[in-house]
This record gives C-alpha cells, structure tokens and sequence, in this order.
C-alpha cells in the first residue's frame, strides 16, 4: 500500500508542478459559463455590434456547440439545465436571430426548454419564474430579468414586472448597509447600482420616486466609479462586470469609464473557443490548496528557490488599506491576485496556513498575524465568520458558514500557537475568545446527523443541492489539525473531540458500496469529495474504510484522469469546476496518508 502511495505522490506531485504558471504560482481553470457567454455577448452587442463582431460570432458559436440535448443550458457544460441560464442565452440569441436561420432555430430549441418548465418567453411567466426561483434575493434575479427586457423577451413591456433596485441606499455610508433591507448581497453594490439606474429610466416610476432616484443618479454613478478596480471587472467577475455595462450602456452613459474599461475587460477574457469563465480565476485559492496539499512533504517537491517565490508572492497580494468594496481594514487575502479581488474568510485562513507551511514562523509573522487580526474583525456575533461582510446576514451568501468558520479556527489557533510569546495578552485573549465562539457556532450548526453544510460549494444531484459530506470533510480536518497544531490547548481538544466523533460517523454511513463519497447518501462518487473524505478520514482507525475509497480514486484516477466536477458555487449559486480541484484534493489525500 505504501509503496502504491508513493508512486501516486510523485505522479500527483509532478502534475501540480507541472501546473505552475511563469510568475511562479498556480492559476487554475475554472470552467467556462453559457450565463457568462450570454451576458458577454449582450454587453457587447449594446457597446459596439460591428466592432465587437468577431467576439460576438464566436461567444455565439461557442453556444451552439454546447447546448445541453433537452435544449437547455447549465452553468458549465457538465450541469443540466436551468431555467435562469437558458433564459439568458434566449435572450441575447434574440439579439441576431431575425437574420440569422441557425440561430433561430437554436432559439426554438431552447423556447421548447422553457416552456417544458412552464414559461411562455411571451408572457411574464418569464417574470414569475425568475422571481420565484430567487426568492428575496434579488442579486441575480433582477439582472436576469433586466437583461431579457433589454433583449426583447418578453417582447412588450418587459421592465413592467421588474421590482425597482434602491440603487439610491448606495449613496449612505457603507457602515450602514448592513442594517439596511437590501435585497442584494454585499459584494452586488455594482449591480445594485447600474442595475437599477437602468430600470428607473427604462420604467415609470412614482412621482416621489422619480425625484429622489433622480437626484441620486449622478452621485451613486460616482459611488460606481470609485468601486471600479483597475482591471476593470468588477470582482474579476464576466457576469457581474458584464450586468454592469450592459446596464449603464441602456441608461445613456456608454461614454462613462466603467462601460470602456468593463468592455476591454469582457474582450480581454474572452477563450479562444469563444467561452468566457465566470471569473477570471481562483489563483490565491488553487495556490493554498496545492501548498496545503503537500504538507510535510512540500520540500521533495518545490525547491527552496519556488518556495520563495510562493511566499513573496503571497505577502504582495495581501491587502494592505481599506477595501472599497467590503470596507475592511488591511490584512485579509482575497481569491485572486487581480485587482478586482476582496478578501474573504477563506482564502484568508487559507493563505495564513499555507505561509506558516512554506516558512518559519518569524519570517512572516507580520503577515500572519495580521490576517488573523483581520478575521477576527469580520467574526459575526453568531460566533461564525462570514465570506466579505460582518452583519449583514440577510441573504444567504452574507451569513455566517461553517465551513468557513472551521478554517477561520484552524488559521487563527495555529497563529496563536506560533505567536503567542510574541502578541500582547490582550490580543491573545482576543484570539482565545474568537476561537472559542467560533467553536460554540459549529457545536449549534452540526446537524443532527452529524454533518456540517458548507456555503460556497454543493452537489448538483442532491435534492436541496447542498453537500454535507463537502462541508463535513472540510470541517473535520480543519478540526483535527486545530487538534494537532495545539496540543498543549486540552479545552480545546476537549471541546472538539465529540463533534468530530460524530462527524465522522456521518462520512463513514454516507460512503457508496463502491468505496466512493458523492455529496450525501447514495449520490454518485467524484474524485473530489471522495479524495476529502479520506483526508478527513485517514488519520482515524478506520483503515479499511479508507482503503476502499483510494481503491476507487485509483481507478477513477486511471479511467477518467482528472476530470473536474461541478461541486463549486460561485456567487448566487452559480455552479463551476476547477481543474485544480481534483488534482489537489486527490494529492492532499495521499500525503495524509503517506503521513500515517
């Protein structure tokens, strides 16, 4: 067995090797999006048809060769069918479909789709359908149906069964957001804004409305101005950036710098094949997980000259002011190393861990002990952690998460570990107490069975879509290495030991006949999620149960490679892959093992 390790180690590891860019770090490929493809294409089509002509053909062309066989379109090209990303596509092949036959016919294919699902693209079915599906959550919906109405569909009256965005509440200071009733999340201001500066002009508002949306168009138009990074996409996001100019271009201010730099930004990321991703990257993510992934074994693998090079890069991307965009303070790391990235609560443990892995702890101690800092100012009064924002806890992707909350706890224990010498007793009574009410929230969100939800990732086969055995895995190992990073930490120890017991039952009573982990009881086995429930695993005396889930990544590994699944959500559910998943995941999973 061991022997088998070994050689699986060392192809896995010259395979992430093998993925490291020219500057020195890992970028991934995230998969590409029909959604984005769609709204790209509308933005610009609205910008510039003739100038943007070939960009155009070819966002088209991608389409038509990856339309689903039930005439619907999925968020990547490996999920089923939805009605928010079909309707999109219909939408902007109603843009050229008049003049072009292939087109038409393409769009009849998807009309069939729609109205399958009940929704006549004539009707404010479309409307209702789109609404009912988001609920209170207007982050996506509203542009959806923005966009469709600026497209045609429904062809009459499209803005009529839009719901007005408070584009106008941008204009308060940030630090009162989140007491607001927004309908979008923390991270949509963009949209919120541009978004809603559309329907007003394009819809009769009330008399007391229209003065005082009137009098905000100018000033929340500046509020977008100064949200705008120097990429010009906004989050590094296509659909979002896109949303955004396509929006400001019907109002009457395609002459604004958002629209010009959004549209270079949307040319720039658009694939040879066509296909745009739905974000430019995950670089600052892929790169922590292929560090982590590694563990004691990182210096067989990257020469200290590499390891250098992660770290520098590491420490330069680290946020060092105020973010405009979720108004925290220096210290936090977001998911890329664009400028359109925010820091968030996970790649922030992510990239603290992995730098106390690639150096001795005094080389970057003002790194990591700023980030940790920087958790704790974002830890909700629940005791969990947020992704951007403290507070807000509306809308689900603004709320606390487990998932989250476990790497916020291994990141901020192991820094107190290394530190505690070196930080005041004030600050590590602080990080004491943010340990332990962080612990206290996943004690009262593990379900009954033993699992733990995460926020950002799922299963498309699963009923509710939500993957335990994702967030279980995660959390476990979170866990059990806050475990053995503290150990003369006994409270600690104490506390955590019966959550895990349970935890790990759960994983144990979910896995397939075939040795396989899927995202709950009886789901189909990816390489992903069976790779973390070993990692989760391994360390336990369950042996046997571990040994049957790397008999079937090994054969999963030889049949298919590795292949991606869709289990990642991006923002307001958007389901994605990521090369790097199964390739990190798989060799986390084997260095753990090796580790026994």
């Amino acid at each position: 067995m061991k022997n088998n390790l070994n050689s699986r180690f060392k192809e896995l590891s010259d395979l992430l090797v093998g993925q490291i860019n020219v500057q020195g770090f890992w970028t991934g490929k995230l998969s590409s999006s029909a959604l984005g493809v769609a709204v790209s294409v509308a933005a610009l089509h609205f910008d510039e048809p003739n100038k943007n002509k070939n960009e155009i053909v070819s966002g088209l062309d991608w389409l038509k060769n990856n339309i689903n066989s039930d005439g619907s379109f999925g968020d990547t090209p490996e999920s089923p069918g939805n009605i928010s990303t079909s309707l999109l596509v219909y939408a902007a092949i109603n843009l050229y479909s008049s003049e072009n036959e292939s087109l038409k016919e393409l769009q009849d294919t998807i009309a069939g789709f729609l109205q399958k699902e009940s929704i006549n693209i004539t009707s404010n079915q479309v409307s209702e359908a789109i609404l009912a599906h988001y609920k209170k959550d207007y982050t996506f919906s509203i542009p959806i149906l923005t966009m469709c109405a600026l497209c045609g569909i429904p062809a009459k009256n499209g803005f009529e069964y839009i719901p007005q965005l408070p584009f106008e509440l941008s204009l308060l200071p940030q630090r009162f957001y989140r007491i607001l009733n927004l309908s979008v999340v923390s991270y949509a201001i963009p949209a919120l804004i541009a978004v809603g500066i559309v329907i007003f002009k394009k819809k009769k508002p009330s008399l007391f409305g229209k003065r005082i949306r009137q009098w905000s168009v100018k000033k929340a138009l500046q509020v977008l101005q100064k949200l705008l990074p120097e990429s010009g996409g906004f989050l590094e996001a296509i659909p979002l950036t896109a949303f955004v100019t396509l929006s400001l271009i019907n109002a009457g201010f395609k002459e604004m710098d958002v629209v010009k730099k959004g549209i270079v930004f949307l040319k720039r990321t658009q694939r040879n094949d066509g296909g745009w991703p739905i974000d430019v990257d995950l670089s600052t993510w892929v790169t922590t997980l292929s560090i982590k992934a590694l563990r004691s074994k990182k210096d067989e693998v990257l020469s200290a000259t590499q390891q250098n090079v992660l770290v520098e890069h590491l420490k330069s991307i680290q946020n060092k002011g105020i973010h405009l965009f979720n108004g925290t303070g220096p210290g936090g790391w977001g998911w890329t190393n664009f400028s359109g990235s925010v820091p968030d609560c996970d790649d922030t443990p992510g990239t603290i861990l992995a730098l106390l892995q690639l150096k001795s702890s005094e080389e970057i101690k003002t790194e990591v002990i700023a980030g940790s800092k920087w958790l704790l100012q974002l830890q909700n009064n629940d005791g969990g952690f947020p992704t951007f924002s403290k507070g807000w806890g509306k809308l689900p992707f603004d709320q606390s998460c487990a998932d989250l909350s476990g790497h916020c706890i291994l990141a901020i224990s192991t820094c107190l570990n290394n530190y505690e010498k070196k930080i005041s007793l004030r600050e590590k009574k602080s990080f004491v107490k943010s340990i332990e009410k962080a612990v206290n929230y996943l004690e009262r969100n593990q379900q009954k069975n033993g699992s733990w939800l995460p926020l950002w990732f799922g299963n498309q086969h699963t009923k509710n879509h939500k993957n335990p055995v994702y967030g279980t895995a995660r959390i476990l190992t979170y866990l059990q290495d806050a475990i053995i990073n503290n150990p003369s930490n006994h409270v600690l120890r104490n506390k955590l030991q019966p959550m895990i017991a349970t935890g790990i039952q759960f994983l144990i009573n979910v896995q397939n006949s075939d040795g396989s982990w899927g995202g709950d009881y009886q789901i189909i086995g990816t390489i992903e999620e069976t790779s973390l429930a070993v990692s989760a695993l391994i360390s336990t005396k369950h042996k046997i149960i571990c040994q049957k889930g790397f008999q079937w990544l090994n054969q999963y590994f030889e049949n298919n490679g590795l292949k991606p699944a869709p289990i990642g959500l991006y923002f307001a559910s958007l389901w994605y892959d990521e090369k790097m998943y199964p390739l990190t995941f798989y060799l986390e999973a084997v260095t753990r093992s090796i580790e026994q």
